[in-house]
């Protein structure tokens, strides 16, 4: 007789942060929620070193895992945009003693949450509503998410086999649908010429935003941060205030613009650091009638779900999801 399975052991690796937790695939939520740790990624040398003592706090073995890293995964390797790791898959494997590992990116992790995902964990964004895919049954989904910069993937599932979509449409330029944000395409160009549409949709793109609407009231902001745009809207700033609008439609025009290149009519989720922080902002914002305001397919438009993630840990979700997945091919390849 054989004893039950080692869990896999996931990770979501930041540039800031390492969050780590084991997965049990035979189960229907494979996450195991209370074994998930979060450490500075400054305190380690590498991947494999924080992997190490994840392990040994929670008192686990592992012999298999999937990390998601934030950043391109080339091959072998995987860079961290925004700390000095240098991940390789194999050394790491080899370090940690496992006979199998997974680096995915960082959003095909969070593609592949959608799969995992239930009501309590999203916000409907709009009137178009969603429940989870029924077993058996294909879809499109698109994803989008805030945060340092501006993520854009998708996910196609098709015979309960999910394929996660990993773009970097976040520089795709940026299309203005107004005067107003014609001008602000102009003043962003005289800083950055080709202006993408990271260069309004994240946190410093709010910023870029914010600056824009003061020039062209006539004064100059200063340097500020991203909370301190959202901090000053919330004490009746005005151009703060205008800034957020603006924010949240252009968002919503590109989060639509998402569903008609991809083909996402089954729904687009909205993830990323600042989407529950500007959740409210969202929900009373132009979002959604920019999000349906495409034309000749507006109508159609008003079929398909937006939807704000609030699950705490999607990174880790869709890890735990791929890890599932994976197992599902080599079952199916076996049979």
């Amino acid at each position: 007789m054989t004893g039950p399975a080692q869990p896999i052991l996931v990770a979501d690796i930041g540039g800031t942060n390492a969050r780590f937790a084991l997965a049990d695939t035979a189960d229907s939520s494979p996450l195991l929620e209370d074994s998930i740790r979060e450490f500075p990624v400054v305190d380690f040398p590498s991947l494999g070193d924080a992997a190490r003592h994840y392990l040994q706090e929670v008192d686990a073995e592992a012999s298999r895992g999937v990390f998601a890293v934030a950043g391109r995964v080339d091959g072998d390797e995987a860079r961290i945009t925004n700390h000095p790791w240098v991940i390789s898959r194999s050394r790491t494997a080899a370090m940690l003693g496992f006979s199998e590992l997974h680096l995915i990116n960082d959003f095909a992790a969070q593609a592949m949450a959608i799969s995992l995902l239930q009501p309590k964990d999203v916000v409907q964004i709009g009137g178009a509503s969603w429940s989870p895919r029924r077993s058996g049954a294909p879809a499109n989904y698109g994803v989008i998410g805030p945060g340092t910069g501006l993520g854009v993937g998708g996910l196609v599932i098709r015979h309960d086999r999910c394929f996660p979509l990993e773009t970097e449409g976040g520089h795709v330029s940026f299309p203005p649908g107004t005067p107003e944000e014609i001008r602000i395409l102009e003043i962003l160009s005289e800083t950055f010429g080709r202006v993408s549409n990271e260069r309004l949709i994240c946190g410093p793109g709010l910023v870029n935003i914010h600056r824009a609407v003061c020039e062209m009231a006539g004064f100059d902001p200063g340097h500020l941060k991203p909370a301190d745009v959202t901090a000053r809207a919330g004490a009746g700033d005005p151009q703060a205030m205008r800034a957020v609008d603006l924010f949240c439609a252009i968002f919503g025009a590109i989060a639509g613009d998402l569903v008609l290149i991809q083909g996402a009519w089954d729904g687009v989720f909205l993830t990323g650091g600042l989407v529950p922080r500007m959740l409210e902002s969202l929900q009373h914002s132009g979002f959604r009638q920019r999000f349906e305001h495409k034309g000749r397919f507006s109508s159609i438009m008003g079929r398909v779900p937006s939807l704000a993630v609030i699950h705490p840990n999607p990174g880790l979700l869709g890890a735990a999801a791929y890890a599932v997945d994976a197992e599902c091919a080599v079952a199916g390849a076996a049979a």
